[in-house]
């Protein structure tokens, strides 16, 4: 993992591999960002016209490279785009630094150590500096030789330091221990997503969360097939029974003493989804190993709340299984008996997600949290209405919607708020059972939510995350965002912990 630090030194006397400045896209051509003094003085103060020359723009993301000046120990400036330059005496936005440091540091793999010169107003511009480059250094390489990419033969940057913070300061050192803590867990659930689902099945996904929970001091339960059956969780066994390799229900309690509420999350574990008996046409297999998203970041939210110390308790679920084709399979027209007693006639195998859900939540109101959050990449839809970039909240309660879109804004995901149409609840009645898991095709993420909400108890606030779009990136990187396995939904949740326990949150 790359080492993350903080340093008073001036530019031109660190020792480093790069120095790297942030540029605008000012009216009149690009304009050197604050922190970039030293360097723009050793230019004479033509640095922005040099940049020009260079085609540089400012735009976001933008990456060029030219020789540091004469004098500086770094051979190397690396000058990144943070977009439109603000209006006047404003500051940068976080998610500006965060997306212009994780471009910096794509552009960086193979070197040791560079130095960020970007704009730092605040603690918190540090924290986003931070944990832009850390995750923009990420990189899965656990399948290639030597543990690195074969082609460019270039290891992550090693380490980053921000120039500019305060070292010795609570609230600099706070910002750089969160930004750590926060994208070593994001970047664990992004290798789990990123892992083969031959190696990843219920089972290894639950001793994975077991060493992790107990590295932090968490509570796990793990519930195998025969607790499953012996307790009724007939979504989870039924998605699982066509699989060699049996689900699991993980439960992972963070607790705090100083706690006053209590938080659930839940999150889908589809280790792989081959659609069971409706089968998944041709060309839609190749990613379903990333249909454990959820669970991927409910693990690291969870996690990473115990590293941070909240003042909160935390109960993350996450609810495992491998969806296959085989003779044990479940098939359309069946009916299970979920763990809250409900009945589910089964039109489509391949909505699969919402019934190891739907048993999970169950299983979570019983302790009655103050508040249940789930994570899932659920629907298609969801992927329709609103791209590859935005997750969609759903939410039995206004304001609680608002205020999960809210706290994912802030962190810098792309969110979305959702409707639940009471209408559509009709399309999921059925004849045999007390409702089916498919309704009318279209408005089909909102169908989904709709059948999550019959599984949460009575009285609970809830919402429900669907990052079907943004889990998975299977085009090019871009700022902070790797090409596979992106950890969506993380920092949203690990948002509202917080918020939950400062007691702004509900």
């Amino acid at each position: 993992m790359t080492a993350l630090t903080l340093s008073t030194a001036a530019a031109p006397g660190l020792r480093a591999d790069a120095i790297v400045i942030g540029v605008a896209k000012g009216d009149k051509g690009p304009v050197v960002a604050p922190g970039a003094d030293a360097v723009d003085n050793a230019y004479d103060g033509r640095l922005a016209g040099v940049l020009e020359t260079l085609g540089a723009s400012g735009a976001e993301g933008e990456v060029t490279k030219l020789p540091a000046p004469a004098g500086f120990k770094a051979p190397l400036v690396v000058a990144v785009g943070l977009g439109a330059r603000p209006e006047k005496d404003a500051e940068y936005d976080a998610e500006a630094l965060r997306r212009a440091a994780g471009a910096a540091a794509r552009a960086l793999a193979g070197a040791k150590k560079a130095a960020f010169a970007l704009p730092v107003a605040d603690a918190a511009s540090v924290g986003a500096i931070g944990e832009g480059a850390l995750l923009g250094a990420y990189s899965f390489d656990a399948y290639k030789d030597n543990g690195k990419d074969k082609k460019n033969g270039k290891a992550p940057l090693a380490e980053v330091t921000v120039l500019g913070g305060k070292p010795r300061d609570k609230a600099f050192k706070a910002a750089v221990e969160r930004a750590v803590a926060v994208s070593e867990e994001l970047n664990r659930a992004r290798d789990l997503i990123n892992m083969p689902p031959n190696d990843l099945n219920p089972e290894a996904f639950a001793a994975i969360a077991q060493t992790a929970a107990k590295e932090h001091g968490i509570k796990v339960q793990v519930l195998d097939e025969k607790a499953l059956a012996k307790g009724g969780y007939g979504g989870i066994l039924g998605v699982g029974a066509g699989s060699a390799s049996a689900p699991r229900l993980v439960k992972l309690s963070y607790t705090s003493s100083k706690a006053k509420k209590h938080l659930a999350f839940v999150g889908k574990g589809i280790t792989y989804d081959s659609g069971g008996i409706s089968l998944k046409p041709a060309g839609h297999n190749e990613t379903m190993k990333c249909d454990m998203s959820g669970a991927a970041a409910v693990f690291a939210a969870v996690i990473a709340a115990a590293r941070l110390g909240l003042e909160v308790n935390v109960t993350g679920w996450l609810a495992l299984a491998e969806n296959m084709p085989s003779g044990s399979a479940t098939r359309p027209g069946d009916v299970l008996r979920m763990y809250s007693g409900k009945t589910v006639e089964v039109l489509n195998t391949d909505a699969e997600g919402r019934l190891v859900l739907a048993d999970a939540l169950w299983a979570a109101s019983e302790e009655k949290p103050d508040a249940i959050v789930d994570v899932a990449t659920l629907t298609g839809a969801m992927m329709l209405a609103l791209g590859n970039r935005t997750f969609g909240v759903m939410a039995n309660d206004d304001a609680f919607r608002s205020a999960v879109h809210e706290a994912a804004e802030e962190v810098g995901e792309a969110a979305w708020p959702m409707p639940l149409p009471e209408h559509l609840r009709k399309g999921m009645d059925s004849a045999t059972a007390d409702i089916a898991n498919m309704g009318e095709r279209m408005g089909g993420g909102l169908v989904a939510g709709l059948f999550l909400r019959e599984f949460v108890g009575e009285g609970i606030t809830w919402a429900h995350l669907d990052i079907a779009g943004p889990a998975f990136n299977e085009q090019g990187p871009f700022g902070y965002t790797p090409k596979g396995g992106t950890g969506s939904g993380v920092r949203t949740l690990v948002r509202l912990a917080e918020l939950t326990a400062a007691g702004d949150l509900g």
